[in-house]
């Protein structure tokens, strides 16, 4: 009885540790497994990198978003400049750049940030950007125009200056 168990008569019980998935390793094969990690873990540390600085960047143009959208409905509202920056600074990134502007029936405030990663500092600073525009409401004064009323009631205004 040269079989083991299970083994089909006439092979030996030690087929089983021939099967190609149990074969020993050939000189040639030894270190492939060390090589190919040495190779892919670096390439997957610079993906997963490369992901993360991308949601940074996304986080900050929303961040920069979110307070220009701030700064001008607080601008359309006829709030003084010094409230607009600080509505607009509330949901800035650190260290942005903060233009108000009012022209004809538009309020407009643009955010501008340079975001760099916290984890690579050698990597260049990305600029960020985002503006956003309201209509002025009614009888809020445009002082770049010496201090006529905007916002298409200009006549309403001098109708409530007549009635004083």
């Amino acid at each position: 009885m040269g079989a083991g168990v299970g083994a089909v008569k006439g092979e030996s019980a030690r087929v089983g540790l021939w099967h190609p998935r149990f074969r020993p390793m050939r000189r040639g094969d030894r270190g492939s497994v060390t090589a190919e990690a040495a190779v892919g873990l670096p390439a997957l540390v610079a993906v997963l990198g490369a992901a993360l600085w991308a949601v940074a960047l996304v986080g900050a143009h929303l961040a920069c978003v979110d307070a220009a959208r701030a700064g001008a409905r607080a601008l359309a509202r006829g709030e003084p400049v010094a409230e607009v920056r600080a509505a607009a600074a509330l949901s800035a990134p650190p260290g942005a750049e903060i233009v108000i502007s009012m022209t004809g029936e538009m309020a407009r405030v643009t955010i501008s940030a340079q975001v760099r990663p916290t984890w690579g500092r050698m990597l260049p600073p990305v600029r960020i950007e985002a503006s956003a525009s309201a209509a002025v409401e009614p009888g809020v004064v445009d002082l770049s125009t010496g201090g006529e009323a905007v916002g298409g009631w200009a006549e309403a205004r001098e109708r409530e200056a007549g009635h004083r």
